[in-house]
């Protein structure tokens, strides 16, 4: 499946690296090049709708969309270093205590993801349309990209609110800026006017595409979030959605959580929507190894290359896992050892002596991180032999699982004060007992207990803001975070952004 997967999407690769620059909404490729005279088949066409989704492939990188939502919540943070680096001029500093300047660079490029990716969408869909080459697919094709330019949608509503928004390939004027409302009330449209013409089965030549499973997860999540977004309960819409997903039959809760983020999870029954990623082909897109890890765990994962010892996990929800959770698993802690299992010591600058290699996920001091402190990230597995831009990881960065999905309808139900009709559910309670945990009670349900078991689950998977917001805790302190106010929920707008359009007006600060 490693081949079948990239049989649209590495063409599709090599092609906008050659021809393509998708820079804003505006941008026009193919002024100079009839469309008929570029699309010959129906592969090219394929081709070119594979641009789209190459646009998600900076998804997990340093300065993107993830890393801004994860360091905005209680899960990751990047503190000074006691030898001066990581500061990077206070931008992350910014982001954890939620005193996010326009002119932040981490928010600049996260903007940029989302709306390259919509004008994206937005030209492929047009040439698609626009081409007179037929075939029996082609529907389809437009209606995946369609689906692919409303998700997006979502990340721009959830992530700032009121958006530019424009679908129309053709229009040159500046987009002019829509409230949460009206484009909750376009992505929900359209994916409902789209989802029939999708593939009903995760079939390898559907890998990495949108399918129905994919916009119906879409659209249950959109559902519960409806109230926090529009001020509109739609928890029966969330559940239905959810029901939707589970009657494909298509899904189900791996027997271990950790065969999801493996080097080669393109087998995950449980993953409905991925990131194809390949050290060759989305080279320098996937490499948090290099992010988190010390130099001295080179020898526990044969890596080549300097690590940068950035990015750890905050000491607060590191604790929120019980011993026995195997998916604390996540996060090295601990004695470190080498490949072998035998235990690493490192020579101390200052002494000479040999030390054990300890990463402790205690931080003493925000502003002087030692080296061995903070929890490092091991989520997705690492292969042997990683080398950042020259070797990178291959493990697919996953959207949507299957238990995001029984999660989503569980906490519908909660919220209509419905739980006990799905506590039971096998599914369900798999979730739990795979991290060698009871299955979840209805009284495990509060607010809290809620919370922290989405985020056990879900950590470092681009959720856990979206949950602490539409939980209520968003605004309060923890760890290193002063308490926020309520218009900590959006991100400004980016300057640069507000600059080049006199439509949009700043998110408050």
């Amino acid at each position: 499946m490693k081949t079948s997967r990239f049989s649209i999407l590495i063409p599709a690769i090599t092609l906008m690296l050659t021809l393509f620059s998708c820079t804003n909404l505006e941008e026009k490729v193919y002024s100079d090049i009839p469309l008929d005279d570029f699309f010959h088949t129906e592969k090219d066409v394929l081709m070119n709708a594979g641009r789209a989704y190459t646009k998600l492939q900076k998804f997990p990188e340093e300065f993107s969309l993830w890393t801004l939502d994860e360091m905005a919540s209680d899960v990751m943070v990047a503190p000074a270093r006691d030898d001066g680096f990581v500061w990077d001029n206070g931008r992350w500093n910014e982001i954890q205590k939620h005193q996010l300047t326009p002119t932040n660079k981490i928010l600049t490029l996260a903007w940029g993801f989302v709306f390259e990716g919509i004008s994206a969408c937005n030209e492929v869909i047009y040439e698609t349309e626009q081409s007179t080459i037929t075939f029996p697919e082609k529907e389809r094709v437009v209606s995946e990209i369609k689906i692919l330019r409303a998700y997006f949608y979502y990340l721009a509503i959830d992530n700032w609110g009121n958006i530019p928004f424009t679908v129309d390939y053709t229009d040159k004027e500046l987009p002019v800026q829509k409230n949460r409302q009206y484009v909750f009330q376009y992505i929900e449209s359209e994916i409902l006017a789209n989802i029939d013409k999708l593939q009903d089965q995760p079939t390898a030549d559907y890998y990495g595409r949108v399918t129905k499973g994919v916009a119906y997860t879409l659209l249950a999540k959109l559902y519960l979030n409806a109230q926090e977004w529009i001020g509109e309960n739609k928890f029966e819409a969330a559940v239905a959605a959810c029901d939707q997903v589970i009657a494909l039959n298509a899904y189900m809760i791996e027997d271990n959580y950790f065969d999801n983020f493996a080097v080669h999870n393109e087998n995950s029954r449980e993953n409905i929507f991925v990131i194809p990623m390949n050290s060759i082909f989305t080279k320098d897109r996937f490499y948090w190894y290099t992010l988190s890890l010390n130099d001295a765990s080179r020898t526990t994962f044969n890596f080549k290359g300097g690590m940068w010892d950035e990015f750890v996990i905050q000491p607060d929800f590191y604790t929120k896992y019980a011993e026995n959770d195997l998916r604390r698993n996540s996060f090295l802690v601990g004695q470190q050892k080498d490949k072998n299992g035998v235990d690493i010591y490192i020579k101390n600058e200052s002494t000479g002596e040999m030390e054990p290699f300890i990463y402790t996920y205690t931080i003493d001091n925000y502003m002087a991180r030692k080296k061995w402190e903070g929890a490092r990230i091991c989520k997705y597995a690492y292969q042997d032999g990683l080398e950042y831009y020259v070797t990178d990881m291959e493990n697919d960065f996953v959207i949507f699982r299957y238990a995001d999905v029984l999660y989503t309808k569980l906490e519908a139900l909660w919220r209509l004060g419905r739980a006990g009709e799905m506590i039971t559910d096998a599914g369900l309670q798999k979730i739990r007992t795979r991290a060698g945990l009871e299955p979840l009670q209805v009284g495990d349900l509060t607010n809290d207990g809620f919370l922290d078991e989405l985020g056990r689950e879900f950590a470092l998977e681009v959720r856990r803001r979206q949950d602490m917001i539409r939980f209520g805790e968003w605004g309060k302190a923890w760890w290193n975070k002063p308490p926020s106010g309520p218009n900590a929920k959006l991100f400004p707008i980016p300057q640069t952004v507000l600059n080049s359009n006199h439509n949009l007006v700043q998110n408050p600060q």
